[in-house]
């Protein structure tokens, strides 16, 4: 197997412990890895240390010596969210991807703003995001319902696809080439299953139908890497009820350029866009020139990424509770308080 074709360059060589060899990982279950390397396909064994937050994730490239993984190469990007459930651990979806392929359906509940909090943790990862829209052949008017998500998707191609048809498929396949890697994210439901079947050309993933509530079924149960006819390289991921941010200001202000833009004209550095003079967000507003639904969500992501990274951060800590004993320090000290 030639490793360049998995993505594999010539500069990861010296990041390579003295004899090991590469092997970029294809699946991670019960506790064990299945790689591809130069001689093929194995299944391979976690080292002592490569377990929990420092276990290898789907898309990373490991050092192996025989059957024994006994590290990870460093990240050239990662999809990372906050693990589910009540915890605020990072959890790495997919690592060194060139593309992250937001999927949502073009039929069903309006999908604007979930796709826009996709955006947000897709432009965190450090590769480049896309907004790809299933089930075309389903919808009575493609191009509106292309154009309500572009109009959102900042600076992002948004590519509406049918896998019955194979409508679009040609321009997805077009944004990740020989050696390159993206990783498909999105709910369960939207067609990522049948997408990742029409791009390799095979079943690579299994297909079931909505649920009677409307819900989408997991059919995906694993991530997993697929090496696509032409060269490309495509990680299928299972649907995500929850998609936690985890530190993910950056993201945020990218998949909100527009927003952050006028904010940055406001007449007052702190100024929270409500009803502060010279707001320059809420003079788009007036004007049409910005959506006030839009600005909510702006601003719900905006305090999750703060909340996370008050929870994972100590030093963040430190500087908000220095924040808030100013805060109440002033307030004690103006001579108009009430007594």
């Amino acid at each position: 197997m030639d490793l360049l074709a998995l993505g594999w360059t010539a500069d990861r060589v010296a990041q390579l412990p003295p004899g090991c060899e590469p092997g970029r990982v294809l699946r991670v279950d019960r506790g064990r890895l299945t790689v591809r390397a130069a001689d093929g396909e194995r299944r391979v064994h976690p080292a002592a240390g490569l377990h929990g937050a420092a276990a290898p994730a789907v898309g990373d490239w490991v050092a192996l010596r025989g059957e024994l993984a006994v590290g990870f190469l460093p990240r050239r990007s990662a999809f990372t969210r906050t693990a589910a459930g009540r915890t605020s651990a990072a959890q790495v979806v997919a690592a060194n991807v060139d593309v992250v392929l937001v999927v949502d359906a073009l039929i069903g509940e309006a999908r604007v703003r979930r796709i826009e909090r996709y955006l947000a943790v897709a432009w965190s990862s450090g590769a480049a995001p896309a907004v790809v829209l299933t089930k075309a052949d389903l919808c009575d008017d493609v191009t509106a319902a292309v154009e309500q998500v572009t109009e959102d998707a900042i600076g992002v191609p948004v590519l509406p696809v049918s896998s019955v048809t194979a409508e679009g498929l040609d321009a997805v396949r077009e944004l990740f080439g020989p050696g390159r890697t993206a990783a498909m994210v999105g709910p369960s439901g939207v067609g990522k299953s049948s997408l990742a079947n029409a791009l390799a050309g095979r079943p690579v993933a299994g297909t079931r139908g909505i649920r009677e509530d409307g819900r989408g079924r997991h059919t995906t149960t694993a991530r997993e890497l697929h090496l696509l006819p032409g060269g490309g390289l495509l990680v299928d991921t299972p649907g995500m009820r929850e998609l936690g941010l985890h530190d993910d200001a950056d993201g945020v202000a990218q998949a909100y350029a527009d927003v952050e833009g006028f904010a940055a004209e406001c007449r007052y550095r702190d100024c929270e866009h409500r009803t502060e003079p010279g707001c320059a967000v809420a003079a788009a507003i007036d004007d049409g020139l910005l959506d006030p639904a839009r600005i909510t969500a702006w601003r719900k992501l905006q305090g999750e990424a703060r909340h996370q990274l008050l929870r994972v951060d100590a030093r963040a800590r430190a500087e908000e509770r220095k924040r808030l004993r100013a805060l109440h320090r002033t307030m004690r000290e103006r001579p108009y308080r009430t007594r």
